[in-house]
């Protein structure tokens, strides 16, 4: 068993099931105590019995709730070090006819406003044990357009933008954040399209190809880079193109 995170208090959002569990259970394995977060009480106490660790429910798109997490978990482990801002949903709804503005709000609420929201509370208990290590789940669609569902599209570049933008400006403080950008991988979100995602050709991930690719990201000395996770590739930092420059006389 390796050693690597000894002594160190994590939190999972999203991690009852997926990409979140499958990194609590890695995080574990390194010797983090690990607190899983969910609005799965049932499936996240399951898993932090299995791993050894503790579980505080949490619905991310409550601003309220995600201080109370952090409190929590401080005052139960005694401070914080590495957090995965994991939770997310698939949406439900598109712009047109379809559009249902509770679904919408539903996913704009656990997609984005989960992840501000943890990162804006999780920064002092960082800040206080000397920094840490933030890993927010994005996608392959906050990299590139994803015509069939433009909502889930239009949050996970939000997330891309406020991980490369506050990303270099957190490491002053000693915390390093990054997002992860993985496709398609075994989750709640996949599982009802799973099907239809195999009769087109993609391949499906197992759920610890990218949650591996998130504890790397924990260990590596960067911030503000956006990794992408596909089938048969090595995870890697997204090159953004740089945009043009003005034109002077």
């Amino acid at each position: 068993m390796s050693t690597e995170f000894d002594g160190k208090v994590a939190i999972v959002t999203g991690g009852a099931g997926g990409i979140g569990a499958a990194t609590a259970r890695g995080l574990a394995a390194r010797g983090a105590t690990v607190v899983v977060s969910d609005l799965d009480e049932p499936g996240g106490r399951l898993l932090a019995d299995e791993i050894g660790g503790d579980f505080v429910p949490c619905d991310v798109s409550d601003f309220d709730a995600n201080a109370r997490l952090v409190e929590e978990v401080v005052q139960r482990h005694g401070g914080l070090d590495l957090v995965h801002l994991n939770a997310g949903v698939s949406t439900g709804c598109s712009i047109g006819e379809d559009f249902d503005l509770a679904l919408y709000r539903r996913a704009m609420g656990a997609n984005l406003d989960g992840v501000f929201f943890g990162l804006h509370h999780a920064l002092p208990a960082l800040k206080a044990r000397g920094g840490g290590a933030i890993v927010a789940t994005a996608s392959l669609a906050g990299l590139v357009g994803m015509p069939f569902d433009s909502v889930y599209t239009a949050n996970k570049h939000a997330v891309v933008g406020l991980v490369r933008s506050a990303g270099p400006a957190l490491v002053a403080d000693g915390i390093r954040l990054n997002a992860l950008c993985p496709g398609f991988a075994e989750s709640g979100i996949t599982a009802p399209i799973a099907d239809a995602l195999a009769q087109q050709g993609f391949p499906m991930m197992t759920a610890e190809q990218p949650a591996e690719a998130a504890i790397r990201l924990f260990s590596e000395d960067v911030s503000g880079e956006c990794w992408f996770v596909q089938a048969g590739r090595e995870p890697a930092a997204f090159q953004f193109r740089n945009v043009p420059g003005p034109r002077t006389d």
